[in-house]
């Protein structure tokens, strides 16, 4: 797969400024408690994975694994599911997801939804809610940590998440706090995997509470702040380091580490470039596993329309368009 013809790598003219101001709805002085001290806590946490009481192989394992599984909660199903829409899946699957999503405490799937899409519509610009053109460290964490109006209003919720909020369950979960409940029950669960692993290959109950806790604390915390700062990077590096394949007005890059880190969304310019397809891969060697994992789950009749990348679209409707011309050419032959 190649490039669209469009590819912009010198001329830059068009893009936004590399320094601004913070959004003017943002409120410096008021800090999003409720953000910063499961950030700091959770972060704090994460650091007894130091100390060697708490490792295990298991553990460790778990926490790779983890990344990806949960990660792909807010790449496929927060991301390119829910916000883009650039594929279907049954209901049921949808939800499981999303599940899977809130495990990785990244807000409601409508307020994810509405901040991301605003992203988009104001990408680089003073009105974006986390573009590092403020400061790297603003557009990785920083934004989360302060109120800004704008992101957190109801109507931009209901004017950028609509879709969102007229599906029950999502409703149910914006209206409710169980988002931390559903963290927690999926914390415990580890511990209580981990602790039954612990007593079958230790017999002692201390050994259960070591493998408990190292399943917590690797699997859980540890993967947690991984994840974050994984999804993080997309809006942080890839739009501060890397090369364009699309001249797109705003700072959008392909960074190949934040690719790999994030199985694909590091292909950030071609995806702001073409927002609506499932993929990023317009390169061959742009490799983007979140898109074989959503084929995958089409030929296991679990997605549907999967909307192929631009360059495919446009070929697909120039040969119907040639088709249709053809048939109208035979037809007029033939009468003739």
């Amino acid at each position: 797969m190649t490039a669209d013809p469009s590819v912009a790598a010198a001329d830059k003219s068009s893009a936004k400024p590399l320094a601004l101001p913070l959004p003017h709805t943002v409120q410096p002085g008021r800090i999003l408690w409720m953000y910063a001290i499961p950030l700091a806590v959770i972060h704090l946490l994460a650091l007894l994975a130091l100390a060697p009481w708490f490792f295990s192989w298991i553990g460790v394992a778990a926490a790779v694994i983890g990344i990806h599984v949960f990660g792909q909660g807010i790449t496929i199903g927060y991301h390119r599911l829910l916000t883009h829409r650039s594929f279907k899946t049954p209901k049921w699957v949808e939800r499981v997801i999303v599940v899977i999503a809130q495990c990785c405490l990244q807000d409601t799937p409508a307020r994810w939804v509405a901040t991301h899409r605003y992203h988009h519509l104001h990408s680089d610009e003073q009105e974006d809610p986390h573009t590092p053109l403020v400061t790297f460290l603003w557009g990785h964490v920083g934004w989360l940590l302060v109120f800004n109006e704008r992101t957190r209003h109801i109507e931009t919720y209901e004017k950028y998440a609509r879709d969102i909020l007229k599906d029950p369950f999502y409703m149910w979960l914006e209206r409710t706090s169980h988002l931390p409940i559903i963290y927690a029950a999926h914390a415990a669960l580890f511990y209580a995997v981990g602790a039954v692993i612990g007593w079958f290959t230790g017999g002692t109950i201390m050994a259960a509470v070591q493998m408990g806790m190292s399943l917590l604390v690797w699997g859980v915390l540890v993967r947690t702040v991984a994840v974050w700062h994984i999804t993080w990077s997309v809006n942080s590096l890839s739009h501060m380091f890397g090369y364009q394949n699309y001249e797109t007005g705003e700072h959008s890059m392909n960074n190949w580490l934040v690719a790999l880190l994030t199985v694909g969304e590091g292909w950030h310019n071609n995806h702001h470039h073409d927002q609506a397809a499932a993929s990023v891969q317009h390169r061959w060697w742009e490799i983007d596993i979140s898109y074989y994992e959503i084929r995958l789950m089409q030929l296991l009749g679990l997605a549907s329309n999967v909307t192929p990348i631009r360059a495919h679209r446009e070929a697909e409707r120039q040969a119907r368009s040639g088709g249709a011309t053809s048939e109208t050419a035979e037809a007029s032959a033939a009468e003739q």
